[in-house]
């Protein structure tokens, strides 16, 4: 049985969507089994309303909530009782294989290194959500926020969690990674962006395709996109307003007279397609990778139906070994690199 913990008050709609999609996900999946932290009486009171199997879902009583707003380390080094903290102590504690929530980001980020810790090797851990793209595969974005600076180690690691992500999960053979930058040659860049593609280049665990551009993130023939977290997240939003932008004028075109609107309604059918396949509520959370468990972070506003789906990530995740799987990659990855400076040493000194 897999067990995954819930952040039950983490999330515009909490409890409410969380407790609905945790029961949702129970139903789609016989071999799972849910802690959901939070208040117990509003946790209880959504749950009367459904059919479930109670034998494959606990409450952890909790008294405190981390906002969005309030300032993360503070929050969660003085909430201990919060759903939040607690979930990642229960992760640490080994009562779950994974954990969702939709709560605040920055929280997330730094109870999964205070409390839950990072894996041994990895540079820095690293927020991968999927982003849409014309293939209808998805791309794996990392890092989209949790490292604003970073250091050509850091890209190297992204690059390795995200396609140890890809296989594990996802069960993409050999995930082809680019290095986003201002341009697709190897002079391009600031000297963050072009040590880092010198040493992706020497990085044999990956598919490692070269410097590719913002475009290349929806309309690219790759699978991962590697860059610092500022830019990721720029990136990201930046794609989540395309999105409404275009949305909302075809919204206001079709309204534009009775033909139009005729037209519209003819293709109703390959509208709905085409925002199905663009809609994030369908693709899933984002993996903070590098942890020592799996952790998935849904978005804030997530709906009962999307924070399913983010359970049976963090479930597969969790079968599938991925953290394992990093530390893997990621120590062959180190110890070439050590052996290289070890080699160049030598060579200097003689």
């Amino acid at each position: 049985m897999t067990k995954i913990v819930i952040d039950a008050m983490g999330g515009d709609f909490a409890p409410r969507q969380q407790v609905l999609g945790s029961v949702e996900a129970l139903k789609k999946d016989k071999d799972l089994y849910l802690i959901l932290c939070g208040d117990k009486t509003q946790i209880e009171e959504v749950l009367a309303e459904c059919k479930y199997d109670k034998s494959r879902l606990e409450i952890r009583h909790t008294t405190e909530v981390i906002g969005m707003e309030e300032v993360p380390t503070k929050a969660v080094k003085t909430k201990k009782d919060s759903s939040t903290v607690v979930a990642f102590r229960l992760l640490k504690e080994n009562e779950a294989d994974g954990l969702v929530t939709s709560g605040s980001t920055g929280a997330v980020l730094t109870a999964g290194v205070l409390v839950l810790g990072r894996l041994k090797g990895v540079a820095r851990p690293a927020l991968c959500p999927i982003i849409p793209n014309h293939r209808g595969t998805g791309t794996f974005l990392c890092d989209c926020g949790a490292n604003l600076e970073c250091k050509p180690t850091y890209l190297q690691h992204f690059a390795i969690m995200a396609s140890a992500y890809a296989q594990t999960v996802y069960g993409l053979e050999s995930p082809k990674v680019g290095l986003l930058n201002n341009g697709t040659e190897d002079h391009k860049g600031l000297p963050l962006q072009q040590e880092a593609n010198e040493l992706l280049k020497q990085t044999d665990v990956i598919n490692y395709v070269g410097n590719v551009e913002g475009r290349d993130l929806m309309f690219g023939d790759i699978d991962v996109m590697v860059c610092d977290g500022f830019t990721g997240n720029i990136a990201m939003k930046s794609v989540e307003g395309c999105g409404k932008t275009i949305s909302t004028i075809m919204k206001r075109e079709y309204k534009k007279n009775l033909w139009r609107l005729i037209c519209a309604i003819m293709s109703k059918g390959i509208i709905k397609s085409i925002k199905g396949s663009m809609d994030y509520e369908k693709i899933g959370g984002a993996m903070f990778l590098g942890l020592n468990k799996a952790v998935v972070k849904g978005h804030g506003n997530s709906k009962a139906s999307a924070f399913a789906i983010c359970i049976a990530q963090a479930a597969k995740a969790a079968r599938g070994g991925l953290v394992d799987k990093i530390k893997v990659m990621i120590d062959d990855a180190n110890a070439k690199l050590a052996a290289k400076a070890a080699e160049a040493e030598e060579t200097a000194e003689a």
